[in-house]
């Protein structure tokens, strides 16, 4: 009987993965690992044909030391945390879950804009305060005839677009691998990257995390910014160098930021999350009941597909 071993995660229960398996011939074991070794001794104790994960690093030298392993499955969009030149040269598939929360996460991007630019957070807390001032709110400005600038043009922003569309902002788009005419179709112009820093008024990052778009916002790029734009990031945290972030809203060369991901989660230090200029959520955009229970009934029925002959459906590599 193969073994699907849950590695890590911050879920309340498994009793969704084990209504998944149950019946179908596939055991279910779990851990809470967090290091590369605590992965490797909680799947040899159970011998493990399967790896379930959300946060634990599967790294080279999982891959090497567990001979036996099949498969890994990602709980999410993103597979940074999984060597995938390793899993191929173990000949381990790997699979995601890549369009389960396309609504929560692109519905979350607009809260963040949303509050950032109405100021909502600060005046919230000023109101509780007992701070009953309007002029708490100076220099809010009409969103209408200002320039949402989006970085990355996939599924996400896509519906991010549908959603703030009526709200009057022309939009522009840094997407190297999105054609002009696919953008000029839907009456968004493609620009550079320096573009996109110099005419936005609201830059939205929707890139996955590579060795490109690490920390592709620092410092140069907020020099570039509008001393009046705000940046909302729901991608990647690392994305963002983050200290060049605080120091370029401490100093007002850009107004504020929403973030729902960071490098380090939960935040290593308050530089950025005690602001007033910035809101941050507990990396929640991807959340709403039912997305939580797609998240984990879809990467889980994969990894029984693959055990027991099956073709998964959101396959990562081609092994």
């Amino acid at each position: 009987m193969p073994t699907v071993l849950i590695t890590d995660s911050d879920f309340p229960d498994s009793n969704i993965e084990r209504d998944v398996l149950n019946g179908t011939n596939t055991e279910l074991k779990t851990a809470q690992a967090s290091t590369a070794e605590e992965v490797i001794e909680s799947a040899e104790s159970v011998e493990a044909d399967a790896l379930l994960v959300q946060y634990a690093p599967i790294t080279k030298t999982v891959f090497e030391r567990l001979d036996g392993l099949q498969a890994v499955g990602r709980y999410g969009i993103g597979v940074d945390n999984v060597d995938l030149d390793a899993a191929n040269d173990h000949g381990v598939q790997v699979v995601n879950v890549p369009s389960y929360c396309e609504d929560e996460v692109s519905t979350h991007t607009f809260a963040l804009l949303l509050a950032c630019v109405r100021k909502v957070s600060s005046l919230d807390a000023a109101v509780k305060d007992r701070t009953w001032d309007w002029t708490g709110g100076r220099s809010i400005h009409c969103m209408r005839g200002r320039t949402l600038g989006l970085a990355g043009f996939g599924k996400i922003p896509q519906k991010f677009v549908q959603k703030v569309n009526g709200f009057g902002v022309d939009v522009i788009v840094y997407d190297p691998y999105v054609s002009e005419e696919k953008l000029d179709g839907q009456g968004i112009e493609k620009v550079s990257f320096d573009a996109l820093l110099d005419r936005s008024d609201y830059i939205s990052v929707h890139t996955p995390l590579t060795e490109e778009t690490e920390e592709m916002f620092d410092a140069d790029a907020f020099d570039r910014m509008k001393d009046t734009a705000v940046l909302v990031n729901t991608s990647r945290g690392s994305v963002i160098d983050t200290d060049a972030l605080a120091e370029a809203i401490r100093d007002g060369q850009i107004a504020g930021a929403g973030l729902d991901v960071l490098p380090n989660e939960p935040p290593e230090n308050e530089s950025l999350s005690k602001r007033d200029e910035v809101v941050v959520t507990p990396h929640i955009a991807w959340y709403s009941e039912e997305s939580f229970d797609t998240l984990r009934r879809t990467v889980t029925s994969d990894l029984e597909r693959l055990l027991n002959g099956g073709t998964p459906e959101n396959l990562v590599n081609d092994v």
